[in-house]
């Protein structure tokens, strides 16, 4: 996987840049390094790279804000990465359209675990191996279609409507929705999404689930997916 895999790294650490790239450049990723958000702003519309691996905290624009204009213009993949476990850094970093996190110091392998992860999810949201539902599953089916009150889910073609508009999510919202529409009316754990859309095979932070719900919901209706307190989420049938 990691092979020609583009990787833009923003870091204004020099230590922690130099020592980050050499260690992803060992595991076959081809990456481009900046040390401030503008001049990664830049590389990110010459090189459009496969996922973006951005710090919160660098000069010229932030982590946060670099998230957000990249998500403006893609869906390419972006991780945080933070020095601190802070609620408001990780909540702001994927309130941008970050699709996960790293705290700092990490390891390299953890890194290049989670690398993998979110590729391996976003090569599934688009692919053939999609973890969308059959036809028969959920909702009223019409040749991979799913109906659910005004939200319309064309699980073949990867399209969402509401009230017959087009809706713009990103490959981790468009994987949760079809867990979620995969079992209309059933409760599903913050720890089964990680499992399942986050493709995390050991615990992770429910935070990243949280705000993803919201983001969702903010696409599809707030009333469409409902917390069932203590136990997870549902999407109304």
């Amino acid at each position: 996987m990691a092979e020609h895999t583009h990787v833009l790294f923003v870091e204004d650490d020099d230590v922690i840049r130099e020592a980050t790239q050499l260690a992803l450049e060992r595991d076959g990723f081809v990456v481009t390094a900046m040390p401030d958000g503008l001049q990664g702003l830049e590389a990110f519309r010459a090189d459009r790279p496969d996922i973006a691996l951005l710090d919160v905290m660098v000069p010229g624009l932030d982590g946060v804000s670099l998230c957000r204009r990249i998500r403006d213009e893609s869906t390419v993949p972006v991780i945080m990465l933070s020095a601190r476990a802070d609620s408001i850094d990780v909540v702001l970093g994927l309130e941008a359209g970050a699709d996960d996190y790293v705290t700092k110091p990490f390891d390299g392998a953890v890194l290049v675990a989670r690398i993998r992860a979110v590729l391996r999810r976003f090569g599934h949201a688009s692919g053939p191996d999609s973890a969308a539902p059959s036809a028969n599953e959920g909702g009223s089916p019409d040749g991979g279609v799913l109906h659910f009150g005004d939200l319309e889910i064309d699980t073949e073609g990867m399209e969402v409507r509401k009230d017959g508009a087009p809706v713009a999510l990103t490959p981790t919202e468009m994987r949760l929705l079809l867990e979620f529409s995969s079992a209309p009316g059933t409760v599903l754990s913050r720890d089964k999404l990680l499992e399942r859309v986050w493709d995390y095979g050991w615990g992770g932070d429910t935070r990243v689930v949280d705000v993803h719900v919201q983001r969702l919901r903010t696409k599809v209706g707030q009333d469409r997916i409902e917390t069932v307190r203590g136990f997870g989420y549902k999407l109304k049938a």
